[in-house]
């Protein structure tokens, strides 16, 4: 696998992705039990935006950087921006932190994290950010093979996001949807985010229909375009497939989605889509 995140932090999939993680971590950590974090592509957990991976593509300025000096940021967007100001105190931004270190952050003391990272160097570094933390597991090995092994949690509430590089492309989505088989019948009740990326929009359309067919209940469904979805040679938008959605998440992704898309636009057709795939 040649993919390295670290070209791309920070950019509009970034915020979109990570803005909803949060609004995720929050509705569940409203109840008092504990819960389990899953990632099964953590990556290196934080990202350095001045390192020269970061600074040949550019790519968090129309991403991060639009929004870190927002003088008066959208309500919605406002814990997620806090959050990311925390990684960055001298009031620049340096720092990303990925997935694992958002969701860190918003646990408590007694949820636990399990991180799943096959590169070397990656999941090295991923140790390394978290050797201090006991509630952090990080596994080198395949995210997909460790939903079937690790699932269910000692801790029965909790969520797993699916966030992989999309090498394979289309045929990524058959691995997802293979793995979110399994891991329904190990884990009926766990929260299911997956983010996938956008060139054309009817090269998602079979998976949706899927997904709206089984085997989870309930399915709502974010997208962000940034650029309509007429190029198939660039990341024209993203999406984020939340199964088994936490109570009331479509009011706050209503109010989320037209800010990142106001926010991060590179088109005037640029937009953001909420809807219901499956459930009420």
């Amino acid at each position: 696998m040649n993919y390295r995140h670290a070209f791309h932090a920070g950019n509009f999939a970034d915020v979109f992705k990570h803005a909803i993680l949060l609004a995720l971590l929050d509705a569940l950590t409203a109840k008092d039990k504990p819960l389990c974090y899953f990632d099964t592509h953590a990556g290196r957990g934080s990202y350095r935006l001045d390192d020269a991976e970061a600074l040949k593509t550019g790519e968090w300025r129309a991403g991060i950087g639009r929004l870190f000096d927002a003088p008066d940021p959208p309500k919605s967007l406002r814990r997620y921006l806090d959050a990311i100001r925390a990684c960055n105190p001298d009031g620049t931004p340096r720092v990303y932190p990925g997935s694992p270190w958002l969701a860190a952050q918003a646990s408590r003391a007694n949820d636990r994290l399990v991180l799943c990272e096959t590169q070397d160097d990656e999941a090295a570094a991923l140790r390394t950010l978290f050797r201090d933390d006991p509630r952090a597991h990080v596994h080198r090995r395949d995210g997909y093979a460790a939903l079937n092994a690790l699932l269910p949690p000692a801790e029965r509430r909790g969520m797993v996001l699916i966030d992989p590089p999309f090498e394979a492309q289309e045929a990524e989505f058959a691995v997802i949807e293979a793995a979110l088989a399994q891991a329904r019948a190990r884990w009926p009740n766990g929260v299911y985010a997956v983010w996938y990326p956008i060139k054309s929009r009817r090269a998602v359309a079979p998976f949706h229909r899927r997904m709206s067919e089984g085997p989870f209940d309930a399915v709502v469904v974010a997208e962000l375009m940034v650029q309509p979805d007429d190029s198939p040679l660039r990341l024209n938008g993203c999406g984020m497939l939340v199964a088994n959605p936490p109570w009331k998440l479509d009011g706050v992704l209503a109010a989320m989605l037209p800010a990142l898309r106001d926010m991060l636009a590179q088109s005037a057709r640029a937009e953001g889509h909420l809807r219901r795939l499956r459930g009420e």
